[in-house]
């Protein structure tokens, strides 16, 4: 609890009994808030501020795989086109992010249009929150298509990529 004028800290204590200040703290702690501010005309004000700091999850370092349960997110049934005949696999986004088709901007891409990938192959690094997550095939077979370009945000579940 803090208190803006500790000049006022007794006349404010006697309007706000202990229990009522225990009960906001426990709403600001419940509900994730920054902070409640209780006003009382011509006695002050009492703020109680929250733990808002959330730490930043690690950067993973390039060339380590993301957790298993993110990349089993990233494929969907296979695709159709209108008249119902299929087109092939689709990987989508498991994550909002950024799209990235190499490990880094000097290195060639995980793969092109046409290339030959099996099972397991990490296809892509989709970037969220400044960690890299690569993206991994669930099917063996060609990349047809890759639907996005280098360095262009993604949605969650966005087709990113089509293996045939």
């Amino acid at each position: 609890m803090k208190v803006k004028d500790k000049s006022e800290n007794v006349m404010i204590m006697k309007l706000i009994d202990i229990e009522t200040v225990e009960r906001l703290a426990e709403i600001v702690s419940e509900n994730d808030l920054g902070e409640i501010c209780i006003n009382s005309s011509g006695f002050g004000s009492v703020t109680i501020k929250g733990k808002k700091n959330i730490p930043a999850p690690p950067v993973m370092p390039m060339g380590i795989s993301a957790p298993v349960a993110q990349q089993n997110n990233s494929v969907s049934a296979p695709s159709e086109k209108n008249d119902g005949e299929e087109v092939g696999n689709v990987i989508k986004s498991p994550i909002v992010g950024t799209f990235y088709s190499a490990p880094s901007p000097d290195k060639p891409p995980f793969v092109r249009v046409g290339d030959k990938v099996k099972k397991g192959d990490v296809v892509m690094i989709i970037e969220s929150m400044k960690l890299m997550n690569e993206i991994q095939s669930e099917f063996n077979g060609t990349v047809d298509k890759i639907l996005v370009s280098d360095g262009q945000a993604v949605e969650f579940d966005q087709p990113v990529m089509i293996i045939k």
